[in-house]
């Protein structure tokens, strides 16, 4: 998905900037990059990320970055940030989302016969770029990042680094969270606050859907107002936000201690332990024993100094590889046990599908499985934390098309957990990661869990609606 970090302050940024940037590396594997603003001249560095750490590419580049203001990012796929010249000025663009219209974007921009993109890997056009050149449109900053918000379907985060400072803009809905910290000596931007306290800010801030703000070392100035809708994802609290952070004033850990609590309420089963898959599922897991009574144990560990995150890869084979690398089982804690096992969610399946398998191996005599989400029916359309080809990667979609043999359906009968066909669609499911049961947490209580308005939240990839 990715992650921004910004710093507009009174003394050199390179280091809180670094750091700060560094703090979203579990958002994205792919690319990562800074700007820093120094006497009107900006300098990046941006580095491919795919097979080593954040760090280990930029620690050379630091001391080369001078600058009180700078901006940095963790990226899906895309070179960021982009540096522009354009009647405005020259400035940083980096951008957080997905933007599902932007052949249909680009061909109206490039039909002004005024513009031209630079080619990415396949011929695909880069999207921060497009959103630079939409705000170039434009008699402002601010109107220009308003335009652009205006147009693009899905979500985009954005943040400019200029001569007057920083802007920063949530999305138009707010799918993605963008908070503000102050320190010492100036302000700080960022998408996870747990970037924030060990540099010694403290958030004073959070932007609201669609707000864009200026910021500069001595103060924040609004140039668009919160809208009135949200709809931030809920898969941040249950699976890709980080577990310090908080959004919208709630905690990711403890939402998911709630999480695996709920869980537990809805069943008594005689187990000898609960386990979590590594490593959000983990947080699922002492909630749901906290809450049972039942004894918490870790029958795997993660393997986790050399091996990036596994569902980026595109390729299958990778992503189950790198999955099955990761987690180092230990025998003395599965062999003749039954196991609960809680997990963030059950996406493909595939390599829960392999773990489940390699439990079975090393002795285990049941196990259950308990995802904290309800099952994945819609792909997701409004942010890219995966870049699955198509719907039916998704483990719900393969068991609809097994039961209905490939014919139309009504997806919300498979989405509503009180039919049969929802029942039938678990049982494939289940039976097809060789589990001895599966039971998936109810839409409701995973919401109430979180702990947030029920019509703030988005719930489409569960239930289709927007």
């Amino acid at each position: 998905m990715g992650g921004f970090f910004g710093v507009a302050s009174r003394h050199d940024c390179v280091t809180d900037l670094f750091y700060g940037t560094d703090y979203h590396s579990h958002l994205g594997t792919r690319r990562g990059g800074l700007a820093v603003l120094n006497e009107g001249r900006i300098t990046r560095f941006i580095h491919d990320i795919t097979n080593t750490q954040f760090r280990s590419k930029f620690d050379q580049d630091i001391g080369r970055l001078k600058g009180m203001s700078g901006i940095g990012v963790i990226s899906d796929y895309e070179d960021q940030p982009l540096l522009v010249s354009s009647h405005l000025g020259s400035y940083a663009i980096v951008t957080v989302g997905v933007i599902k219209n932007l052949e249909q974007i680009a061909a109206n921009l490039l039909a002004k016969r005024a513009v031209h993109f630079s080619e990415m890997s396949g011929n695909e056009i880069n999207p921060t770029e497009l959103v630079a050149t939409l705000v170039n449109q434009e008699e402002s900053f601010a109107a220009g990042i308003n335009a652009a918000r205006e147009q693009i379907e899905g979500s985009c985060s954005i943040m400019l680094l200029t001569e007057k400072g920083i802007y920063a803009a949530r999305d138009r809905f707010g799918r993605t969270p963008v908070l503000i910290g102050k320190g010492e000596h100036g302000h700080a931007v960022t998408m996870e606050s747990c970037a924030l306290p060990n540099l010694g800010y403290s958030v004073v801030k959070e932007l609201g859907p669609n707000e864009s703000v200026l910021i500069t070392p001595d103060g924040i100035e609004q140039k668009n107002p919160p809208g009135d809708k949200m709809r931030i994802c809920a898969f941040l609290w249950i699976y890709y936000g980080y577990p310090a952070s908080s959004y919208e004033g709630i905690n990711v850990e403890a939402s998911r201690y709630r999480c695996g609590a709920a869980l537990a309420d809805q069943e008594s089963i005689e187990v000898d332990c609960v386990s979590g898959i590594p490593d959000s599922g983990t947080s699922h897991a002492i909630g749901y024993a906290q809450r049972s009574g039942l004894r918490y144990s870790r029958p795997f560990v993660k393997y986790t100094p050399t091996w990036p995150r596994s569902f980026m890869p595109q390729q299958q084979d990778i992503r189950d590889l790198v999955a099955r690398m990761k987690l180092i089982p230990i025998r003395e804690l599965i062999d003749g046990r039954r196991i609960l096992f809680c997990d963030d969610s059950v996406v493909r399946g595939t390599q829960l599908k392999d773990t489940m398998h390699r439990v079975f191996e090393y002795g285990a005599r049941e196990i259950h499985m308990r995802p904290a989400c309800p099952p994945l029916v819609f792909g997701c359309k409004y942010l890219n934390f995966s870049r699955s080809r198509s719907e039916l990667d998704l483990a719900a979609r393969r068991a609809i098309k097994e039961i209905e043999g490939g014919k139309d359906c009504r997806l919300e009968e498979y989405a509503d957990d009180t039919t049969g066909k929802y029942c039938a669609m678990v049982e494939c499911i289940g039976r097809h990661l060789g589990v001895t049961s599966l039971r998936y947490q109810k839409l409701e209580h995973m919401i109430s869990a979180i702990g947030i308005a029920r019509d703030r939240v988005c719930t489409y990839c569960w239930n289709g609606c927007e």
